[in-house]
């Protein structure tokens, strides 16, 4: 490859890599549940991170142009407005299936996000992580802005046969501009694992409030799982003596498998708004979605309500991906009445649907909760379609429905 072509080359891919970073985005029309807006295209992919992470743009060190540095996935973001724009916390997976978190920016929170320049940077513990990902973003009443990730180190118990188990912790960082990142300990619990380890946005009883999901090994601890919550005296050597399990597995529901808390929860007038996952187990494996509840503004861990069913599942394209049949959310944003929800599709990329705390009100307030028996969900059923018929009759004397 000659000097002008490899130029060539270079200024065609910087080309096209601009024309993809700046198109824009719109509402799905043919797909509506009055619940919130999808979109036609993800906000973020593994082709949104900046070339030159992954290529060389020298010709001496780099002839070819090849893609040095691969990145495979860009997913599970942490979600907050800071000085004017929607920043994601984005996870951002290399080839070489480490994550990594890095920003992008969007001005209307639906298309055009940037990443900065560089990744951040995250400090290692005096035991090194091996892996960590999915940062939840809190910017708390305290003044920090915290980011709760998942840490994972390899099982120090297992043989050496076993290289798959893991030990997984709360990593916590706290930063004020979020370009420097302190490291502060890790979150310890009662339990030996924690993942989707959430912090509250405000103190509960002059203490941080933390949401979690215990786990012995990489399995749930029987007969306590669930979204837990618990206290801490100070972020700096944040340790929760005691841990309430508030919204436990259920049989035969959506997170009959496990569930966990997503972004932190957004406050209203009428409580506060919960936005979390919930697994079960299918024949194609296991199964993501997510589901709303809204618990007390005082005592945001007593849940007031909590409408049966998924709130989202994986459509279409969005059940392909490394991980299939999977939607994950921990991040959304608050914009005055509007409400942007991102959400990871299969472990793959990251999507944006749009809503308002009205809507969301409605839902969670008005939508029926879980009947738990066939029976039950029937009757709710029958009444829905008991109070609709004078309207059905109407439309189909207008020739409007059959």
């Amino acid at each position: 490859m000659d000097m002008t072509s490899f130029d060539q080359n270079l200024q065609n891919l910087v080309s096209k890599h601009e024309d993809f970073l700046s198109k824009p985005n719109f509402i799905l029309k043919d797909w509506h549940n009055g619940i919130y807006e999808r979109y036609e295209n993800p906000v973020v992919t593994a082709n949104h991170t900046p070339l030159f992470w992954r290529y060389d743009f020298s010709e001496k060190r780099n002839p070819y142009l090849m893609e040095r540095m691969g990145i495979n996935a860009a997913f599970n973001v942490g979600a907050m407005e800071f000085n004017g724009k929607i920043c994601l916390a984005v996870r951002v997976e290399g080839w070489d299936r480490k994550s990594f978190f890095a920003i992008a920016e969007s001005d209307n929170g639906i298309d055009n996000f940037r990443f900065r320049d560089e990744p951040m940077v995250i400090p290692e513990t005096d035991d090194p992580d091996t892996n960590i990902y999915d940062m939840r973003l809190t910017h708390h009443e305290d003044g920090w802005i915290y980011g709760l990730f998942c840490t994972e180190r390899r099982d120090p118990e297992a043989p050496d046969s076993d290289q798959t188990a893991a030990v997984a912790q709360c990593g916590i960082v706290r930063s004020k501009d979020l370009m420097n990142w302190e490291r502060l300990p890790d979150l310890k619990t009662p339990s030996s694992q924690q993942r989707n380890c959430v912090l509250h946005p405000e103190f509960i009883h002059g203490k941080y409030a933390l949401y979690t999901r215990p786990m012995d090994g990489f399995i749930d601890t029987g007969g306590g799982s669930g979204i837990g919550f618990g206290l801490v005296d100070n972020m700096g050597k944040a340790i929760m003596e005691e841990e309430t399990i508030i919204d436990p597995n259920q049989y035969h529901t959506v997170n009959e498998g496990k569930n966990g808390q997503g972004p932190p929860p957004i406050k209203t007038e009428k409580g506060w708004l919960h936005l979390a996952h919930g697994v079960r187990n299918t024949a194609a494996g296991l199964r993501y979605v997510l589901y709303i509840f809204l618990s007390d503004l005082n005592d945001p861990a007593q849940i007031l309500r909590k409408p049966g069913g998924y709130f989202m599942a994986p459509q279409v394209t969005e059940r392909i991906g490394d991980v299939s049949n999977v939607v994950f959310s921990n991040g959304w944003v608050k914009r005055d009445n509007d409400v942007f929800i991102y959400y990871g599709s299969s472990d793959t990329r990251t999507h944006v649907a749009t809503t308002s705390v009205d809507r969301l009100l409605d839902y969670v307030l008005n939508t029926p909760e879980d009947g738990r028996r066939t029976a039950v969900c029937v009757e709710q059923r029958m009444e829905l379609i008991k109070n609709n018929m004078d309207i059905v009759n109407k439309l189909r004397s207008d020739n409007l429905m059959k």
